[in-house]
């Protein structure tokens, strides 16, 4: 479906509704929130940018149904562990401890102790709304947990985990445990480590009675949008994800598309500070796994393939403009293979940080696929 026909759809739906005296569902007015978005602009429909496609194998045979994409997909996911360094085991049943509860507008906040690998916690808050359950749910990356859980005023448009609280879900906010992935460096690359984070915080939170297992997203803005991707990407189990400005594919033009730097992917075993920061260069060459992927001929289109046919949402700025589309394109290819349309999204906006339209779109993408059934 191009965006046109998206918007001409969504204003035929809305004309008939009118038309019959009947309101939208909420399913129905999220749905026309995000319909324009699923396609990209119609000079880059075609354009597959120079990615190659990950519905090649790595002899170069082509996937020919979807009943081959399982094998494909579980050599890209090979891959990049191989180059990324193997995760530790997961954890069974991670432990969310309450350590304070206080009552919000509608909802129950608590500050808690969540349990992100063996031997190692994390704070957090989760938010979990009034009413019954069990609920969908999301969990927000960032820096700190305080911004997703609208705790810092200066913040609130990256205040994800308070505004989907607003609107039904359950949501934990976590922060970046930096002196842990950057001492795992050596063992397995921090951007890696950080979605090994996140799944346990996903099983986490599947174990609450007020929380639908089947029904957990993830998100976050930049930092948090590659942890986010990562996530989705590495572990399955999530069921939808959306990124804010991350950078979804390398780009050694773009300063902020840092994938390289040694907190990320760039780390390398053994004492020191290893590369400086800054865009790799002769005098600053790439290391670690990012050096590996690129040598290789990888880039991260491959990890948008993994989660399909799950659904993704960009929500871009600065750093992932419209020409994006170019290595979702792939991701389109995948689903369309799969039996899925309308799973990849792109929005758009001029600068880094979120805006209120923005996030308006991101929030109604969880609520099309996470909180709303069908004919409600």
């Amino acid at each position: 479906m191009s965006r046109r026909t998206a918007v001409t759809c969504a204003i035929a739906l809305a004309l008939a509704a009118s038309a019959t005296g009947q309101p939208p569902s909420p399913r129905e007015k999220a749905r026309r929130r995000i319909a324009p978005f699923f396609s990209p602009p119609p000079k880059l429909a075609k354009d597959l940018g120079g990615y190659r496609s990950p519905l090649l194998f790595d002899d170069g045979s082509r996937v020919g149904s979807a009943a081959d994409w399982p094998r494909r997909r579980k050599q890209i996911l090979a891959n990049w562990h191989e180059a990324m360094g193997p995760w530790p085991a997961l954890l069974a049943k991670p432990i969310i401890e309450t350590t304070e509860t206080r009552r919000r507008e509608g909802f129950t906040q608590r500050k808690v102790d969540v349990e992100i690998a063996p031997g190692l916690k994390t704070r957090g808050y989760l938010l979990v709304p009034d009413g019954g359950g069990p609920l969908p749910a999301v969990l927000v990356a960032y820096y700190d947990p305080e911004t997703g859980a609208g705790l810092k005023p200066e913040s609130k448009l990256r205040d994800f985990g308070y505004r989907l609280t607003k609107r039904g879900f359950v949501t934990l906010s976590i922060g970046w445990p930096r002196k842990e992935s950057d001492r795992r460096g050596g063992e397995v690359q921090p951007l890696s480590f950080l979605a090994y984070v996140a799944a346990n915080c996903h099983t986490a939170l599947a174990r609450l009675d007020e929380v639908d297992a089947a029904r957990i997203g993830v998100t976050g803005h930049s930092f948090g949008g590659k942890w986010a991707m990562f996530a989705a990407a590495l572990y399955e189990k999530f069921a939808a994800a959306a990124v804010s400005d991350s950078g979804v594919v390398f780009d050694e033009k773009r300063a902020n598309v840092n994938y390289w730097e040694r907190w990320y992917l760039g780390a390398e075993p053994g004492p020191g500070p290893g590369r400086k920061p800054g865009i790799p260069s002769k005098a600053n060459p790439r290391t670690g796994a990012y050096k590996k992927l690129v040598d290789a001929g990888r880039d991260l289109h491959e990890l948008h393939a993994l989660i399909a046919p799950r659904p993704f949402l960009v929500s871009g700025g600065a750093e992932d403009r419209p020409e994006r589309w170019k290595a979702l394109n792939h991701s389109l290819a995948v689903n369309k293979l799969l039996g899925f349309d309308n799973r990849v999204a792109m929005t758009n906006r001029r600068g880094h940080s979120p805006t209120a339209e923005s996030n308006e779109q991101l929030y109604a993408f969880f609520e099309l696929f996470l909180k709303h059934k069908r004919g409600r």
